[in-house]
């Protein structure tokens, strides 16, 4: 009799209300299937292959036939005979729950078996996932970190052995992966060397525009100084041309007022040309004045304009030596930002490199420890971080 038709005996029709209703009464056909199950684990077949494979769904689902048909049977006899349904029901909860505990026993290591080869492939599915780098990162990225990830993709050892199947599409997303990376590299290094360009030629013509504004500034500011000296001189000479006449009216007056005293008194004559060649000095004495205040005013004029045409030299000078110190700090900037991103890349590395030596020190294969470093700094490792 085969494993098939010994499992899926049932009891007669006639004993069956019987078998149902005593306690335990289905013992001995659960005794037959259990024999059977125990001499099927005494040979059981080798789960690897697909006949034993086969064999071992051929005993799960006769067990399960067995279920089905004797809680069937039990089902029947509890819709004819209403009075027993309770006895009925609990056999036939003990007899599935025994059963399906059987089921799972004899399945077990063909269920141990499927669940190591799905996990085998879950792992090699995720590692193969790996070797895919998001695209949106990739153009992204500036040099640095592409050329990082090119020199990782270029020492990633594919194990076929390990692989398997999957040791072809492995090999195809690193190399689709490094073409990638490199094509990436390649734009964003003509990128970088754009903007360079784009920033130099920005601050040129920054400097450019500093060094008008400021020529101008000094322009005006000469300009400025010329009109102030030009007035100053003007204002300087009409004072002096205002006091001058004002002494020749003065002059004129007394000498009108001389020759009236001569009319009225001729005694008052020699007095009064006295008093008037007094007068005449004084206004001669007035008159060298005024003309000496002229001279100054006009020497002064001419002291502020080459005074103006200093500050004019000074300020283009002051102007030239701030382009030349401005020019000199940009120069320094830029030299200490490319000594920190060098300090930076070569920090990253150290940290990289130490994080990647202690996972090997854990007894992990250089390739799979760079790749888990990479992964970890890219940030596609939940909760996990590298603290440069």
């Amino acid at each position: 009799m085969s494993a098939e038709q010994q499992l899926a005996i049932l009891p007669a029709k006639e004993v069956a209300l019987a078998v149902f209703s005593a306690p335990n009464g289905l013992d001995p056909y659960l005794q037959s299937v259990r024999e059977e199950i125990d001499k099927f684990n005494a040979s059981a077949p080798d789960v690897k292959t697909t006949k034993g494979q086969a064999a071992y769904r051929s005993i799960a689902y006769s067990l399960a036939g067995s279920k089905t048909k004797l809680d069937s049977l039990g089902k029947e006899l509890v819709a004819e005979l209403k009075d027993v349904p309770k006895k009925i029901d609990a056999e036939r909860k003990r007899v599935r729950e025994l059963l399906s505990a059987w089921q799972e026993e004899v399945r077990k290591p063909l269920t141990d078996w499927e669940a190591a080869e799905a996990a085998k492939k879950r792992e090699i599915e995720a590692w193969v996932g790996e070797l895919r780098l998001d695209p949106q990162i990739i153009s992204a990225a500036d040099s640095d970190y592409l050329k990082i990830s090119i020199g990782a993709f270029e020492n990633l050892v594919i194990d076929g052995e390990w692989l398997g199947d999957y040791e072809a599409e492995a090999l195809r997303l690193k190399a689709d992966t490094l073409a990638a990376l490199r094509t990436a590299l390649e734009k964003r290094t003509q990128y970088e060397a754009d903007q360079a360009e784009l920033a130099q030629r920005r601050a040129e013509a920054e400097a450019q525009a500093q060094r008008d504004r400021d020529a101008e500034i000094a322009r005006v500011a000469v300009e400025q100084a010329r009109l102030q000296a030009e007035q100053q001189a003007q204002a300087e000479r009409e004072s002096a041309a205002r006091r001058e006449q004002e002494l020749l009216d003065q002059a004129a007056a007394t000498q009108r007022a001389a020759a009236q005293a001569a009319l009225d008194a001729e005694a008052a004559a020699e007095r009064q040309r006295l008093q008037l060649e007094l007068q005449a000095e004084q206004s001669r004495a007035a008159a060298a004045q005024a003309e000496a205040s002229r001279l100054a005013a006009e020497q002064r004029a001419e002291q502020d304009r080459l005074a103006a045409i200093r500050r004019q030299e000074e300020a283009v000078e002051q102007a030239r030596l701030s382009e030349v110190a401005r020019a000199n700090a940009a120069a320094d900037e830029i030299l200490r930002q490319q000594k920190e991103r060098q300090a930076d890349v070569a920090h990253k590395s150290k940290i990289l490199g130490e994080a990647k030596q202690a996972l090997i020190g854990m007894n992990v294969s250089e390739e799979l420890a760079k790749a888990i470093v990479l992964k970890i700094a890219r940030g596609e490792v939940p909760n996990v971080s590298i603290q440069f």
